[in-house]
């Protein structure tokens, strides 16, 4: 364990929720320098590809603030939700390769460019791999008052009622919309894809009924312990920490697991040195207690990769992607 993991582990307060992150540690911050010239030397803009108030969003101002503590200057969410969770990646081509611009890119945006039929970017040759930071808890949610205990009872109705089921996502190409084709393709299931930009309006529309399920990341989580949704099953290996008695998808007769990792990264041709104060402040602020709280909070962990090997991961993560596409038909 290293000194800043075993930090991690102390007793941890939860940060303040800012669009303007950390501003308050920004005059005690010291100066970073790379190649004899001070870096950042204003805002740092982090693109988040999801709607405020969801799991992200939470996780990414709460890194931001602590990795403003690290950078003297202050890192800034702008929210570009919509498209499956590609935006902020096709924002990040037309910025400048100086440092001052990031976006969290999540599984799709391997995905994107293999399904559509005319490509915005490429994910090998387009970006500069920073961070790689967690991965989300996802699981499968429907109203408390719904008619299925299980998985197992959901999934009946739906192939005993086709057409009739609607659920609801963050988006097409998403890896909760990918997964629930995957179970419907393993159960002769019809039913009907209706993509939201972010957990809110999911949530909005399975509360309102006009769908009947919904697949998402753990934001569901408050809900669940509410007694306002129940959730069915998780898509981790192991049962979530915080609902020890719902079925993974594999005990539920599913063998499929889903964490969909992501991680941050900027546009192409950025200056290696500005590359690793970023990552360093930002691995930093992954491991700081502040921040370990919101990923407890969301049943995430730390999954930390440097710039190389984020980059390895990417190619790798690409080819897998590209594959499953093809396989299961998903070209648009």
């Amino acid at each position: 364990m290293t000194a800043l993991e075993a930090r991690a582990a102390a007793r941890i307060t939860p940060p303040r929720r800012a669009v303007l992150l950390g501003l308050g540690s920004l005059l005690a911050a010291p100066a970073v320098r790379a190649q004899g010239t001070r870096f950042p030397d204003r805002p740092i803009r982090l693109l988040v590809p999801w709607a405020a108030g969801g799991t992200t969003d939470i996780q990414l101002r709460a890194l931001g603030e602590q990795a403003s503590r690290r950078l003297g200057q202050p890192v800034i969410i702008e929210n570009r939700p919509g498209a499956g969770g590609v935006l902020a990646a096709q924002q990040l081509l037309q910025e400048r390769p100086d440092g001052h611009v990031l976006a969290q890119m999540p599984i799709s945006v391997f995905r994107h460019p293999q399904m559509a039929q005319r490509a915005l970017f490429n994910p090998l040759e387009d970006f500069t791999w920073v961070i790689h930071v967690t991965g989300y808890l996802f699981g499968t949610v429907v109203r408390a008052d719904a008619p299925w205990r299980t998985l197992a009872e959901f999934l009946d109705y739906a192939k005993a009622n086709p057409g009739r089921v609607n659920y609801g996502t963050p988006g097409v190409g998403t890896s909760l919309h990918i997964t629930m084709e995957q179970i419907a393709g393993a159960r002769g299931i019809d039913w009907t894809h209706v993509p939201f930009r972010g957990w809110a309006e999911n949530a909005q529309s399975l509360l309102g009924g006009q769908i009947q399920a919904s697949a998402d990341s753990s934001g569901w989580a408050d809900l669940v312990q509410d007694g306002r949704l129940r959730l069915l099953a998780v898509w981790t290996a192991e049962r979530a920490k915080r609902f020890p008695n719902v079925p993974t998808l594999r005990e539920s007769g599913l063998d499929i697991v889903s964490a969909s990792p992501y991680g941050l990264a900027g546009p192409k041709g950025m200056n290696p040195e500005h590359v690793r104060v970023l990552h360093d402040a930002f691995r930093e602020a992954l491991f700081d207690p502040a921040h370990i709280a919101i990923l407890d909070r969301f049943d995430m962990a730390p999954w930390h990769l440097g710039p190389e090997e984020y980059a390895t991961f990417a190619r790798r993560q690409y080819a897998e992607e590209g594959a499953m596409i093809r396989r299961l038909g998903l070209r648009l």
